[in-house]
């Protein structure tokens, strides 16, 4: 199979695009505990795409779901003393559990599937069959390394310092008969389709997925276990159950009626190949690599785009369940509005790159942005439309020279809104509707709306200020929708603005607010935190969680260390040990120097720009002594790429990372440099 033979199979990509649907999912998320703020984040950019298409007018199918097979379950369960279903409804199901969180935070799916569902079970059976007949599946003996709680099977090869690759921690040898997909088959269209077309993104992914797994050669793939019972049986081979690759991944075609008669046939033939999967980076391989090869296997069409986000981290580190280091979203969402939360995860980071989360930004930024710029915007607007002319603005209207900035700015804001949002740029998008907010509160400074009402003569102006304004936050909320939906529903019902002006058509253009428009000053949508007061209060509410989760823990249990910080053993008297989970935070990459100079307030430092293979930073070096600018420009040299970003020199720069270097005998400094052979963002092990 050739790319040219995956490209045909996209003809139906044509006919669907004319139907005007759109087909976005979640990964299905593993219910072994509480999901945590990281699983939030994926969930919360998924509703906001699935929100802008409908914006936009497209029938929009948007799934998300549970995995709910598989041995940590069965283990899970039986130290619980409950059955694995009782188990899963439990975390799924029950009170704040994971349909709870999606309730709470407003998330707007369709479709949730669990591969516990009955109709989910017997269409992977008949998957299993028909791949099993293909050839494409045949029977052998798995010897091999085995992460119980990735439930991954490694080669020693892959394995980094003897631990899985993906979370860090001890494999277990595993030998026992099984299945295996002939994933190897598939290596050659796979890497054509990874590398020629835009499948994957963002393309930095691309470089790690060829790098780390194509070129050192797929092997084929293990598909069942007989080691635990949990699971989708093999009809044909009882005493097997389906491994986890086939059983979560047909899941965004078996929710839509693929062999299942649970949902009409019409659904897969309507939203199916789906136009998006937002997955996190750490399953990227299974969803560019694995899947795309089953379902050349089973002769369907391709997914026209998997785009592998980053990861919220804490302290610099992954959030994990197994760690223990997470962040509730259900306490948060509860404290500020499921709405603050959600902006606040989609405006302060890349969706393609790692963020840092902490409640200081958290809280900085409902305070900055929603309190001061927009909620100030809103009750200035309405409280002086109600005080100058009881809430309806005149008819009689003048315009000024204020006025072109302004209208210009906000009349030309749906494309660039447009622009970032078909690239998934939250961020960007949220940026630009805010850079208008910034300008519309300046613009009232700039107008004086409070000497503009002491005069009769200039009431007209002061109509068409209030105008500007109010029209302005209108194409604001419109666009602020699919971000925070409650929120925007109150803005609109402050301005007087009807479901016929909440359109994508509507905000295409500036003014189509009525301009007798009728205002009327309402609740404070986002009063302001006092922020120390809150992070005591946070740090408190997190401090009771966690001793509430180890008084519950096995009386024999061994006490995780704090997130971040290291487990130490000494050794004679100098040598600190840490745990192995401590050292797997460091992530460290292949960087490339765009730019070089030494500081003037500094003879050690050099002032770096690196490109980490996703993005542009700074990093401040102490190697000035042994490394000119010169030297450094153009090079490819390793760098620790997630520390928590340091202000220096006073806080006038921020250094975002730092150069590995070893010290020399004579002692000098020596960076270990790469050649082009090694792609930039390519991760050190």
């Amino acid at each position: 199979m050739t790319i040219m033979d995956t490209m045909e199979k996209k003809d139906k990509k044509d006919k669907k695009d004319s139907k005007n649907t759109f087909y976005i999912t979640t990964p299905i998320y593993y219910p072994s505990a509480k999901l945590h703020i990281g699983h939030t984040y994926c969930t919360v950019a998924t509703d906001a795409m699935a929100r802008y298409k409908r914006l936009q007018g497209y029938d929009v199918m948007f799934l998300t779901g549970t995995d709910e097979h598989g041995q940590k379950i069965e283990t899970k369960a039986a130290e619980a003393g409950v059955t694995p279903q009782q188990f899963v409804d439990n975390i799924v199901e029950g009170k704040q559990g994971v349909k709870d969180l999606w309730k709470l935070m407003n998330i707007s799916y369709d479709r949730f599937i669990r591969t516990t569902d009955t109709y989910h079970v017997a269409a992977i059976q008949k998957i299993f069959k028909k791949m099993y007949d293909k050839g494409d599946i045949y029977k052998g003996t798995y010897k091999g390394k085995y992460c119980t709680p990735c439930e991954s099977f490694w080669t020693e090869s892959q394995l980094v310092n003897g631990c899985c690759p993906d979370c860090g921690r001890p494999v277990v040898d595993a030998e026992e008969e099984a299945y295996f997909f002939r994933l190897s088959k598939y290596a050659a269209p796979v890497r054509d389709l990874l590398e020629n077309t835009d499948f994957l993104l963002p393309r930095s992914r691309v470089n790690e997925m060829i790098h780390n797994f194509i070129e050192p050669g797929l092997e084929d793939l293990c598909v069942s276990r007989t080691s635990f019972t949990w699971g989708v049986p093999v009809d044909f081979d009882p005493k097997h159950v389906v491994y986890v690759w086939i059983d979560a991944l047909f899941n965004y075609t078996t929710a839509l009626g693929f062999l299942n008669d649970a949902y009409p046939d019409a659904d897969y033939q309507k939203f199916w190949p789906a136009d998006v999967h937002f997955v996190g980076k750490e399953i990227v391989r299974f969803h560019s690599i694995i899947w795309p090869a089953m379902l050349m296997s089973m002769d369907m069409p391709l997914p026209k785009r998997v785009f592998g986000h980053g990861w919220l981290l804490l302290d610099g580190g992954k959030m994990s369940k197994s760690k223990g280091n997470v962040v509730d979203p259900y306490l948060l969402a509860e404290r500020y509005s499921a709405d603050a939360l959600r902006y606040f995860l989609l405006r302060d980071f890349p969706f393609g790159t790692d963020g840092n989360f902490s409640n200081e930004l958290l809280i900085n930024r409902i305070n900055m942005d929603l309190a001061n710029d927009l909620g100030n915007l809103l009750s200035r607007t309405t409280a002086m439309a109600d005080k100058y002319f009881g809430g309806t603005l005149p008819a009689a209207q003048a315009t000024g020279p204020e006025d072109e900035e302004l209208l210009a700015l906000a009349g030309g804001l749906r494309g660039r809104y447009e622009a970032a949002m078909e690239k998934y740029a939250f961020q960007t998008a949220l940026a630009e509707v805010f850079g208008v907010i910034a300008r519309a509160n300046k613009y009232i400074d700039e107008t004086a709306p409070w000497v503009l009402a002491k005069s009769p003569d200039t009431l007209p102006r002061l109509s068409r200020v209030l105008y500007n304004l109010a029209e302005t936050l209108r194409l604001c909320g419109v666009l602020l929708k699919p971000f925070m939906p409650e929120s925007c529903d109150k803005i609109f019902a402050q301005l007087g603005v009807d479901p016929t002006l909440q359109t994508w058509a509507s905000v295409a253009t500036f003014g189509a607010l009525p301009a007798t428009a009728t205002l009327h000053k309402g609740e404070n949508i986002f009063p302001r935190i006092d922020a120390a007061k809150e992070l005591a209060a946070l740090d408190a509410l997190q401090e009771a969680q966690k001793q509430a989760a180890a008084d519950s823990a096995p009386a024999d249990a061994p006490a995780a260390p704090a997130p971040g910080v290291a487990t130490a053993e000494l050794i004679g008297e100098h040598e600190p040990k840490i745990a192995y989970d401590d050292f797997a935070k460091i992530e460290l990459r292949v960087a490339e120097v765009r730019a070089c100079e030494n500081l003037k307030e500094s003879k050690k430092l050099l002032h770096l720009t690196v490109f980490d293979g996703e993005r542009e930073r700074c990093i401040l070096s102490g190697i000035a002594k042994w490394y000119k600018p010169e030297d450094l420009v153009g090079k490819r040299l390793p760098i620790v790429a997630n520390l928590a970003p340091r202000p220096m020199m006073k806080g006038k720069y921020t250094s975002e990372g730092m150069i590995v270097a070893a010290d020399t005998a004579d002692g000098g400094c020596a960076i270990a440099f790469y050649g082009a052979d090694v792609p930039v963002g390519t991760r050190i092990h």
